[in-house]
């Protein structure tokens, strides 16, 4: 209920917490997970104090139990175990804290665990945070690789060694955390979070070696899963090499079986690369060598041919075919000439025979009045006018006799 207050009337803090803990008296019992993370159990003690936190966040609470009711589990349940608590909240008025009290506490086993994690799988895949159209390639010489792992653990170990063995050049940005208990996620999320804001990071390897499924439950925490399916760099999973697969291993963009494996999947060998180099510049040389010698088989048959051999054989059989054709224009040229001579020398004589110089020859003279004008009727003269006559050899004067003939 509210409680009303004001600057001038406000409320003591004995009596705020007194309200909290009636607040707090009202819940029922309630069932909560979370692993323990600290346990005390002093000798003697009638109460075993025990934290009780989430591994997907930082929070923690206090929890308490009578001796018979941790008893009846100590021997499967110590620090970092999963456990199921059936408590009741309580409000410790004097320090205003809040704990629970343990009535019932069960370890949650492997076969609860896997059908948790196979709901969650099939949640996420819903999602499409598995689809493989969402993996990136990876780069196929990464200039520096981020590494995420346990702190001189043997896979970061295996992946350093692997990895400069195979390309001595490469470089890594190397972020130890660990790799399991209460803090693995937040500080693994943490690490690839930061490697992935880095421009220069190619490819983000999370490795770690074998481990039981309770070792393993980091890598399938959703949190961390959902952090991986939101990074631009390609991520590889190398989670040891269990036969249960861990989500990280269905959300990353390539899975390795061992960190050993993960540095030859991410980095190519040198002594590889170079044979295939070899090998390559062989089989170019072998293609040109080959080309060749064909181009060389060619011309030669080529140059064999009958027209290379003798290149002035067409020339010589062209050159009788003009000078076949050039005496066939000339003599059907001769023979027109011939003809048209011919047929002019006669065009000739006709016309010379035709012409009035070979009638003046034949004994006829022509009349012509002062003004040239060719008389032609005897009507068209006077007497004693002047004429001329013109005979084959020259002319000469003549005049018009009106008493004669005309």
């Amino acid at each position: 209920m509210a409680v009303n207050t004001s600057p001038e009337a406000p409320l003591p803090v004995g009596e705020v917490s007194r309200l909290i803990g009636r607040w707090i008296d009202r819940l029922g019992a309630v069932w909560v997970e979370g692993q323990i993370t600290q346990l005390s159990r002093r000798p003697g003690a009638g109460v075993v104090f025990l934290t009780l936190r989430d591994p997907s966040h930082d929070i923690s609470v206090s929890v308490t139990c009578y001796r018979q009711v941790f008893d009846a589990v100590a021997d499967v349940v110590g620090e970092g175990a999963r456990v199921v608590v059936l408590a009741k909240p309580e409000w410790y008025a004097p320090r205003g804290q809040l704990s629970l009290r343990a009535a019932e506490i069960r370890p949650v086993g492997v076969g609860e665990l896997l059908a948790r994690l196979e709901q969650l799988k099939k949640s996420l895949a819903a999602e499409g945070l598995f689809a493989a159209d969402r993996k990136k390639a990876l780069p196929f010489l990464p200039q520096l690789i981020g590494l995420v792992c346990g702190r001189a653990s043997a896979a970061e170990r295996d992946v350093l060694e692997n990895a400069r063995h195979r390309w001595p050049a490469v470089r890594f940005e190397v972020r130890n955390v660990p790799v399991q208990g209460v803090h693995a996620v937040p500080q693994v999320v943490q690490a690839v979070k930061e490697l992935d804001a880095r421009d220069d990071v190619d490819v983000i390897v999370v490795a770690r070696g074998g481990g039981s499924v309770e070792d393993l439950l980091p890598f399938s925490d959703e949190e961390l899963i959902r952090a991986v399916a939101a990074c631009r760099t390609p991520v590889v999973s190398a989670i040891g090499h269990e036969p249960d697969t861990p989500l990280l291993d269905l959300v990353a963009d390539l899975r390795a079986s061992t960190p050993t494996d993960a540095a030859k999947k991410v980095v190519p060998d040198v002594g590889e690369e170079l044979a295939r180099v070899r090998m390559l510049r062989d089989r170019g040389r072998r293609c040109a060598h080959a080309l060749l010698e064909r181009e060389e088989r060619g011309l030669a048959h080529a140059l064999a041919r009958p027209v290379m051999e003798h290149p002035h054989r067409m020339l010589d059989e062209r050159e009788e075919q003009v000078e076949a054709l050039l005496g066939r224009a000339r003599r059907t040229l001769g023979h027109l000439l011939d003809r048209a001579e011919s047929e002019l020398t006669h065009t000739h004589a006709r016309v010379v025979a035709l012409s009035p110089a070979a009638t003046l020859r034949r004994g006829y003279a022509v009349l012509q009045k002062e003004d040239g004008h060719v008389v032609r009727d005897s009507a068209e003269v006077t007497g004693g006018e002047p004429l001329r006559a013109r005979v084959a050899a020259g002319e000469f004067a003549v005049r018009v006799d009106v008493g004669g003939d005309e």
